[in-house]
């Protein structure tokens, strides 16, 4: 498994992005993938999980509401879509595959390097 995150950018508050992982090795059908984001000076945070087909999902209570992961394993990928984003979500954010969707980053064996997502107030 070799997963490569993208989509980062500069957006204003309240604007939208949507994140991407793909698995550039092999399929990752049967794992789950979860987000996770760290911004400058803290620590590591779960943002969201899904399962490996997509019927189990699990969110931060601080991005509930606004942000939606889902996986098209016809093509590797998960996303994170981010709806009304704020200045707090500012961080690199993280995709990692695991075989369930926990919010635990511990949990998780492979790991991408991150996106940067800045939101501007």
């Amino acid at each position: 498994v070799q997963l490569q995150a993208s989509g980062g950018g500069l957006v204003q508050a309240g604007g939208s992005l949507r994140l991407a992982c793909i698995n550039s090795r092999r399929t990752f059908s049967n794992n789950a993938v979860g987000w996770f984001r760290q911004a400058p000076g803290k620590d590591r945070e779960f943002v969201a999980a899904i399962g490996w087909n997509g019927g189990n999902t699990l969110y931060a209570d601080s991005v509930k509401g606004r942000f939606t992961i889902s996986r098209d394993n016809a093509k590797n990928t998960v996303y994170l879509q981010m709806n009304n984003l704020k200045f707090e979500d500012t961080a690199d954010y993280y995709c990692a595959a695991n075989r369930r969707p926990v919010p635990s980053s511990s949990e998780y064996i492979y790991w991408g390097q991150g996106t940067l997502v800045t939101v501007s107030s």
